[in-house]
C-alpha cells in the first residue's frame, strides 16, 4: 500500500540521521590521531549537537508547517547532509564543533516532519503503527553505524565516513522528491480529510504554549528523554567503567539493546493501533500502551546489582520500553491537533526532550564526579517514565481533539 511505502521512506531518513549522529562517537579514535580530543572536548562536541538539536527541533517543526512537508523535509535533509559532510573538512576542534552545531540544527527538523507525514497519510487506527515503523529507523541507524564505519576505516581515512554519510542523505533527498506528495483530501481515509483541510493558518508558539495538552507533552518528553539520552550516551561508558568491558566486548554486546529498541518501536505502535481497530477508544488505546511502556522502565534500577548478562538483558528491556513509549508520544500531536500545527507542536515536544537529555546528562556527570555512584543515577532514570506518564494523565485526562481545536482558535492559533 502506498502509505506504508511512505512510512518506510521516512524511516530511512531517520535511520540516516542516527547514522550521521553516530559517526563522530564511533570514529573518535581515528579522528583523534589528526585532531587530538580530550574527554572534555568530546563532551563539548556532544553538547554542541544537543543544544542546536533542541532549539532547531522546535524551529524545524515551524519550518515544515510553513513550507509544507515535501519542501520542508527536502530543505532539512539537504542541510543536515551537507553539515555531516562538512566534518570531513575539519582541521581543528573548533571546526568540528561548528559542524556538530550545524548537524544538530539540520536533524532537529526530522521528527517534526515525520509527524506531519503521519498526520497527512494515516488514519487514526494506523498512526501508531506508522510511527513505530518510522521510529524503528533510529535503531537501524544506530545498529549499522559501527560495522559500516569499521568497514570504511579498513579502506580509507575517517574523513570518508562523513562524506559517504552525507552522500546517503542527498541520495535519499532525490528518492523523497521523486516519491512524496501531499495527498488530496478525497484520496485518503475519511478521518484524515479534516486535517488536510485545516492548513490555512500559520501557527504561533505563544498560543500553542497556552494549551495544557501541549505543556503536558513537553514536560513528559523532558522527563522520558532525560532517561533515554542517559542510556544512549552512557551505556558504553558504564560498561567500560563499572563492568570492565574492553572495546571488543562493547562492540559484541552493545548492539543488543538497540535491536530491542527497534522491536519496541514496532510493538508499541502495533499494540496501540490494534486496540483502536478492536474498537477501544483512542484515549484507552494510547494510554494503556503508554502505561505498559512506562511500567517496565523501573527495572533499570536493578542494573548495578545484577550479573552483567542480566544487566544487558535489563538494558534491552529498558530500550524496548523507551522506544515503545517514544513512538506513542510522538504520535499524540497528530491525534490531538490539526495538521497546521502538528509540526510546531512536535518541534516543541522534541525541544523539551533534548533539553531533558542535556540537563540530566550534566547532572549525571556531576554526581559521578562527586562520589555518587551509578546505583543512584539508575534509580533516578528508572523513575522518570513513571512520572512522565502521570504528567500525561494529568494534562490529557481525556482525548478531546475538538476541544483542543476550540481552545487553539480562542488563542488565535487556528
Amino acid at each position: 500500500m502506498l502509505r506504508w511505502r511512505i512510512a518506510v521512506l521516512v524511516s530511512a531518513a531517520i535511520a540516516i540521521s542516527y547514522l550521521d549522529r553516530q559517526t563522530l562517537p564511533v570514529a573518535v579514535t581515528a579522528i583523534a590521531k589528526d585532531i587530538p580530543l580530550s574527554n572534555t572536548q568530546f563532551s563539548t562536541l556532544q553538547s554542541a549537537f544537543l543544544f542546536s538539536y533542541a532549539f532547531m527541533y522546535a524551529g524545524g517543526g515551524k519550518l515544515t508547517d510553513t513550507l509544507g512537508t515535501r519542501l520542508g523535509f527536502t530543505v532539512i535533509m539537504i542541510f543536515w547532509s551537507l553539515a555531516c559532510a562538512s566534518h570531513a573538512l575539519a582541521l581543528t576542534f573548533g571546526m568540528l564543533a561548528v559542524s556538530r552545531l550545524l548537524l544538530g540544527m539540520g536533524e532537529g527538523g526530522g521528527f517534526p516532519a515525520a509527524t506531519r507525514v503521519v498526520a497527512e497519510w494515516f488514519p487514526t487506527q494506523d498512526r501508531a503503527s506508522a510511527m513505530g515503523i518510522i521510529n524503528a529507523g533510529t535503531s537501524v541507524g544506530a545498529m549499522i553505524a559501527p560495522p559500516l564505519i569499521a568497514f570504511i576505516l579498513a579502506f580509507a581515512n575517517w574523513r570518508w565516513i562523513f562524506l559517504i554519510s552525507g552522500m546517503l542523505g542527498l541520495l535519499w533527498t532525490a528518492w523523497w522528491r521523486r516519491s512524496y506528495f501531499v495527498p488530496e483530501a478525497d484520496a485518503v481515509e475519511p478521518d484524515c480529510q479534516e486535517t488536510l483541510r485545516t492548513a490555512g493558518s500559520k501557527p504561533r508558539w505563544v498560543g500553542l504554549l497556552r494549551i495544557r495538552e501541549v505543556w503536558g507533552l513537553i514536560v513528559a518528553k523532558f522527563l522520558s528523554d532525560a532517561a533515554w539520552y542517559f542510556y544512549l550516551f552512557w551505556l558504553p561508558k558504564y560498561l567500560y567503567d563499572a563492568r570492565g568491558f574492553d572495546t571488543k566486548a562493547v562492540g559484541t554486546f552493545a548492539w543488543i539493546p538497540y535491536a530491542a529498541a527497534g522491536v519496541g518501536c514496532l510493538a508499541g505502535g502495533w499494540f496501540s493501533s490494534y486496540l483502536v481497530r478492536r474498537q477501544f477508544s483512542l484515549d484507552v488505546a494510547r494510554k494503556l500502551a503508554l502505561g505498559i511502556s512506562a511500567a517496565v522502565m523501573p527495572l533499570i534500577i536493578l542494573v548495578p546489582h545484577v550479573a552483567v548478562s542480566w544487566a544487558i538483558a535489563i538494558f534491552s528491556v529498558a530500550y524496548f520500553g523507551q522506544q515503545s513509549w517514544s513512538t506513542l508520544v510522538m504520535v499524540l500531536p497528530a491525534d490531538l491537533l490539526p495538521r497546521s500545527v502538528v509540526g510546531s507542536v512536535a518541534g516543541l515536544v522534541g525541544f523539551g526532550g533534548a533539553m531533558g537529555g542535556i540537563a540530566f546528562g550534566q547532572l549525571v556527570g556531576y554526581l559521578l564526579d562527586h562520589g555518587v555512584g551509578y546505583p543512584a543515577v539508575f534509580t533516578l532514570a528508572g523513575l522518570f517514565h513513571v512520572v512522565a506518564f502521570i504528567v500525561i494523565l494529568t494534562a490529557i485526562p481525556v482525548f478531546q481533539p475538538a476541544d483542543v481545536v476550540r481552545r487553539l482558535r480562542y488563542q488565535g492559533v487556528q
